[in-house]
């Protein structure tokens, strides 16, 4: 195995890298536009041998971006980016597409098989208001030569002066639209790949379905090899295990959606925590999703480490 390194440029991105390999770019101040609800994001993701399993920007949807913690419907605002669904009208571009703004410094933790870095973000509604605060905490470890894993955990804090609904689209009316949450758009050439539950494959068919994990496994373009995307909810998640939003037929998607039918309120003051592992694999075939899920779960379970309030150094690995 080789060792882990973070690159920092600093206000801007995080990298970490696998030897010559950059495995996730996480872009914490993009220069998105409003309409698309700026937020941090994942994207590039690459496996270890360098395939890409993320997209960018598409233009069927212009707002998803990799993997981001991306949320439509918090009261009557959109996190997430473009139209809002509207019962009665479909979708409607409405002013009310938040952002999600880094505050203070990335803090980091480095050692030869994982990298851990956290920040703070408050979230401000399109005529300025801030109503969470969140403490966000990313990771990456290694699982073998063919797989790493992702992790990323969250606490959003309400700061305003009423309770706040999560929910999404199926809780405003549209039926099987449960979207919300940690949600990954996968490569182009995914799309009509399987999706992998713990019964077994499958496709579209699977949306809204419970399950405590859900894989993804698909084709690239030009070298013509297969990777496998494995997302676990932790068992202490809000609506354990989820419903998940998932899509094959048009796309490639993942999201375990905890607000897919019912919403979840959060009182002033008061806080709500989600957490997840995420493995990046070369290969596939029956039975691979199943074995990155058990691999996984260490990952998750492992203790929080302590991390460093100094940043690294523009461009310098650290």
């Amino acid at each position: 195995m080789s060792e882990l390194r973070l690159v920092h440029e600093i206000d801007r991105r995080m990298r970490v890298m696998d030897g010559d390999v950059e495995l996730v770019t996480y872009e914490y101040r993009p220069d998105t536009p409003q309409y698309e609800s700026p937020k941090p994001y994942l994207h590039p993701i690459r496996t270890r041998s360098g395939d890409v399993v993320s997209l960018f920007r598409p233009h069927d949807h212009v707002w998803h971006k990799g993997i981001a913690w991306s949320l439509p419907v918090v009261a009557d605002e959109n996190f997430w980016g473009g139209p809002t669904f509207v019962p009665g009208r479909s979708y409607v571009q409405l002013p009310n597409n938040g952002r999600q703004d880094p505050v203070g410094t990335i803090r980091t933790e480095l050692g030869a098989e994982r990298a851990t870095f956290e920040h703070e973000l408050h979230w401000i509604t399109e005529d300025g208001r801030r109503i969470f605060e969140e403490q966000r905490r990313l990771g990456a470890a290694l699982l073998g030569p063919d797989a790493w894993a992702l992790t990323f955990e969250t606490t959003m804090r309400n700061v305003s002066d009423r309770t706040i609904p999560i929910g999404s689209p199926t809780t405003r009316g549209r039926e099987n639209a449960g979207y919300g949450g940690l949600f990954w758009r996968g490569p182009r050439s995914f799309t009509g790949g399987a999706i992998i539950s713990p019964e077994g494959r499958g496709g579209d068919e699977l949306r809204g379905t419970r399950h405590p994990w859900l894989g993804f496994e698909g084709r690239h373009d030009d070298s013509d090899t297969v990777s496998t995307v494995v997302f676990l909810d932790d068992a202490a998640n809000p609506q354990h295990p989820p419903q998940w939003f998932t899509r094959t037929e048009e796309f490639a998607c993942i999201c375990p959606a905890p607000f897919f039918s019912e919403e979840l309120e959060i009182a002033p003051g008061e806080a709500a925590t989600f957490r997840y592992a995420v493995a990046i694999a070369d290969g596939g075939g029956d039975g691979y999703a199943a074995e990155l899920a058990e691999r996984l779960k260490p990952v998750l379970a492992a203790p929080p480490v302590a991390v460093s309030p100094v940043a690294a150094p523009q461009g310098s690995g650290a």
